[in-house]
């Protein structure tokens, strides 16, 4: 095992990186808090900048991805659909089974020059989780209660706020409301059975409501729809603390791009066609099990060095302070102070396990267990 290999699995190197990433986030969004000044004067200005903000933010999680675990990521589609790429705002359909998916939806959004302007329809719970759901109220993300009779107004109103949003955006939309287990499997399919719609065998039954209300109302601002549908190599199953580790994976995904034109006017129609793309899905991950490939060209964009350079910027302005401080405590030989120390490290331990627990299948919502048998 090389040095390198070695400090990837060590505590205290996580724990460090944690810091950078925690205390970053804390400056990032007090910065963010003093740029309010600049919507009522300016709001382009205002977006760009924050754009610009929690690009820094999170490009420190894609560059644990790109750099730190050297996972790679294969895009299988064709050349013409790659032209388009950071080129346009687009709404895009990702499947829901792994803890991060989110992540390898950012690295293509970071190699394409979009990471800082993505957007996502989240659940509010994450409105109140330090960093993560501070940095979206920012970014002007749509937060939903998922009950749609509550989330109607909101998330309409969110969506149209994006219509003369200065950056290309790429709307990601979780159709599938929540992360894929076998019992929220087991109940989507009771419902799809009782609606008279075919069985999914990768996939829980797509909520439409979301799906057809951003593309009512960002009709003449998105171009496309991009359908990704995302598995592992070796059938890996990847976590955020698996990637912590410097686990490297393969990541495949298939990325059909359809013009916003091809999608139905109206709404029955345009969620019978997302029914039908959760089929096509379901049948694409068919195939790649079968066979371990998706159709299509094989493309893998080339990872920038802003992330990696990103992240030893903000390392080098916060852990020399912290070493320095860290050589007085211990110097100091107070008994008080070194408790205290070791007490806050502890603390910081927990929280920084809590942040990457949110990525957690098995801490995840228990939305989709009942919902399901509930009425869209």
């Amino acid at each position: 095992m090389g040095l390198l290999a070695f400090l990837k699995t060590q505590f205290v190197v996580h724990l460090l990186i944690g810091f950078v990433f925690v205390v970053s986030g804390l400056i990032i969004n007090s910065i963010q808090l003093c740029t309010l000044v600049l919507w009522p004067v300016n709001k382009q200005l205002y977006r760009r900048l924050n754009c610009r903000l929690a690009y820094s933010l999170w490009s420190q999680l894609v560059m644990l991805l790109e750099w730190w675990s050297r996972t790679e990521c294969t895009l299988f589609t064709d050349q013409a659909t790659v032209g388009h790429f950071g080129k346009e705002h687009v709404v895009i359909i990702l499947n829901h089974n792994f803890e991060i998916d989110f992540l390898c939806g950012w690295t293509m959004c970071e190699r394409f020059g979009v990471l800082g302007s993505s957007k996502v329809l989240a659940k509010r719970e994450l409105l109140y989780v330090p960093l993560i759901g501070w940095t979206w109220y920012f970014l002007e993300i749509v937060f939903c209660k998922r009950k749609w009779e509550e989330d109607r107004e909101a998330v309409i109103k969110g969506l149209r706020r994006l219509a003369d949003y200065p950056e290309y955006v790429w709307f990601l939309l979780y159709c599938e409301g929540t992360r894929f287990t076998e019992k929220k499997h087991r109940v989507s399919m009771e419902v799809a059975a009782s609606k008279g719609l075919p069985v999914l065998k990768y996939h829980l039954l797509p909520r439409t409501k979301g799906f057809t209300t951003a593309v009512q109302c960002l009709r003449g601002t998105v171009a496309a729809v991009y359908d990704v549908t995302l598995n592992f190599r070796g059938n890996k199953n990847p976590s955020l603390l698996g990637i912590l580790y410097g686990k490297k994976y393969e990541a495949d995904m298939c990325v059909r791009r359809f013009p916003l034109e091809e999608i139905p006017l109206d709404e029955k129609e345009a969620a019978q066609w997302l029914h039908k793309l959760y089929q096509e899905k379901d049948a694409l991950q068919e195939m790649y099990n079968q066979k371990g490939v998706f159709p299509g060209e094989q493309f893998k964009p080339a990872r920038r060095p802003w992330t990696l350079l990103n992240f030893l910027f903000w390392a080098t302005l916060l852990l020399s302070p912290l070493f320095s401080f860290v050589l007085g405590v211990f110097a100091s030989g107070s008994p008080l102070l070194i408790l205290t120390f070791l007490g806050f490290v502890g603390a910081a331990s927990f929280g920084v396990r809590r942040l990457i627990g949110v990525t957690e299948i098995e801490k995840g919502s228990s939305y989709g267990n009942q919902e399901f048998k509930k009425k869209e």
